[in-house]
């Protein structure tokens, strides 16, 4: 069965993009291709114990095994050598990838403390869509009794939209808070 969210864009959203930027062809009209989901840990190098706890709440959160990401080249004033540890990311498509934003918009985004909606400023110029989460405690998934120490996260959403007019579009049609 596909996503509740997925059905929604099907017969809601293309039809309303369509008629607003005057697409001809439904293979025009912007989508979602993937939302990649990073925990980047720079306490990661002094105590490893932090990455192991990053990547159990990931993969809580997303329902997904992180990958974890290594330092590209050594930077001394950080202590930071190449190939050290010094994250986690996980990349979801298709089903995961429209559950996991029906939950973000829905569940995730109401829980944040004094939410006015979010930065319309965050778009990249070709269309992509970063927002950064400063506690994982809003997701719903994650024991508060096994936290050692509140970490950020930075949610990437990927779409196919040519700008950035489009793709707020896209994502305000699907249920993102945009600040007013």
């Amino acid at each position: 069965m596909p996503a509740r969210l997925y059905g929604e864009y099907q017969k809601n959203v293309v039809p309303k993009l369509s008629q607003e930027f005057g697409y001809k062809n439904l293979m025009a009209v912007p989508r979602m291709t993937k939302i990649v989901v990073n925990m980047g840990l720079g306490d990661a190098i002094q105590n490893p114990k932090i990455l192991d706890s990053a990547v159990d709440e990931l993969r809580s959160i997303t329902g997904q095994a992180p990958v974890i990401t290594r330092a590209r080249k050594s930077i001394a004033q950080f202590k930071l050598r190449e190939g050290a540890k010094i994250g986690a990311k996980v990349t979801l498509r298709g089903d995961r990838m429209w559950e996991f934003f029906d939950r973000l918009v829905n569940v995730v985004l109401p829980r944040v403390r004094d939410f006015k909606g979010v930065s319309t400023k965050a778009f990249d110029g070709k269309g992509n869509y970063t927002l950064g989460i400063r506690e994982e405690i809003i997701f719903p998934e994650i024991d508060l009794d096994k936290i050692d120490t509140i970490k950020g996260l930075n949610v990437t959403i990927v779409t196919t939209a040519k700008t950035d007019e489009e793709s707020r579009a896209l994502l305000k049609n699907l249920g993102m808070p945009f600040r007013r």
